[in-house]
């Protein structure tokens, strides 16, 4: 199971630690939901998911305090024991004593944050659900071409980094190389990110390891990015029909996803770094409702159907 350290989510979101006697670095967080326990400080637990992240806005504070002393102990001593992963409050609202108290004994972290509720909910919720989704590693590398995330794939030499250094030199950025890890953040939206050891390099046979970062600059390199298409480099067979048209897409599938791939045949003089940017702009163009091999084919029946009339 995918989990990510309750420490990075206190870094990202910049919360402050009103428990700094409790320890958080070993706590980590499993699931990408949150839960406002509204029904749970009335004293129902019934279908309780303590591994969530718990959100006290403003209506949970109030009604907090509006409890006696004597129900406060009783239903913050039950939600506590339920081992919380930590409890977020918001737009800087803090914790009563006898809040802060049960907290403590159960050595559950509490933590602030001066954003609304929603606001932080949103925030923390896309967040996680990046963090926490499920991840492969693929072999290709992964460039934003004009806000397009093109995936290069192809055997091992066939050309994939070469054709990511020119396009960095034409103003595009790399996002990585070599190891793609590819999350499935939602059924429609494959994200794909780099090792932590390989981000912003690119190995160049006969060179080595080149770092992207310092030598074109911050602007040419990103840290994620949206899989849009995908390019599969491959060695150029004479007795292989290519399409030439494409009026059917291809696609292939990561993790239950399909993304739109295109077959390209390699052999000396074609410009790799030129394909891939006309492949990214056409898939753009088709997304935008424009289809060239349409278009194409359209003009062609036109003009069948203009001689027929003749």
């Amino acid at each position: 199971m995918e989990s990510v350290k309750l420490t990075r989510l206190i870094e990202k979101m910049k919360l402050e630690n009103l428990t700094p006697e409790i320890d958080v670095t070993d706590i980590h967080i499993t699931q990408p939901d949150i839960n406002r326990p509204a029904l749970q400080l009335t004293g129902y637990f019934e279908h309780f998911d303590a591994t969530r992240l718990q959100i006290v806005g403003f209506v949970e504070y109030t009604y907090m305090q509006g409890l006696s002393e004597e129900r406060k102990r009783e239903v913050y001593d039950e939600f506590m024991s339920y081992d919380v992963v930590a409890v977020v409050f918001c737009r800087e609202l803090k914790p009563d004593p006898v809040f802060m108290a049960a907290a403590l004994t159960h050595r559950i972290p509490l933590l602030s944050t001066s954003k609304s509720t929603s606001a932080f909910m949103a925030e923390a919720i896309r967040w996680l659900n990046v963090k926490l989704a499920p991840c492969i590693s693929v072999h290709g590398v992964l460039v934003d071409v004009y806000g397009e995330g093109v995936l290069i794939t192809g055997e091992s030499g066939i050309g994939k980094s070469e054709a990511a250094l020119e396009l960095i030199r034409r103003g595009h950025r790399l996002v990585t190389d070599d190891v793609v890890e590819i999350r499935k953040v939602s059924d429609d939206t494959l994200v794909g990110s780099a090792p932590d050891m390989l981000k912003h390099l690119i190995e160049l046979r006969g060179i080595g390891v080149v770092d992207v970062k310092a030598l074109f600059g911050t602007s040419s390199v990103m840290d994620t990015q949206n899989i849009d298409l995908v390019i599969r480099l491959e060695d150029w067979d004479r007795d292989k029909e290519y399409d030439r048209l494409g009026l059917e897409e291809n696609y292939t599938e990561y993790m239950g996803n399909k993304i739109v791939c295109y077959n390209i045949p390699i052999r000396p003089g074609r410009n790799l770094a030129v394909i891939c940017e006309s492949a990214a702009v056409n898939h753009r163009q088709k997304k935008m409702g424009y289809n060239a091999a349409q278009e194409l084919y359209a003009r062609v029946q036109s003009s069948f159907a203009r001689k027929r009339e003749e």
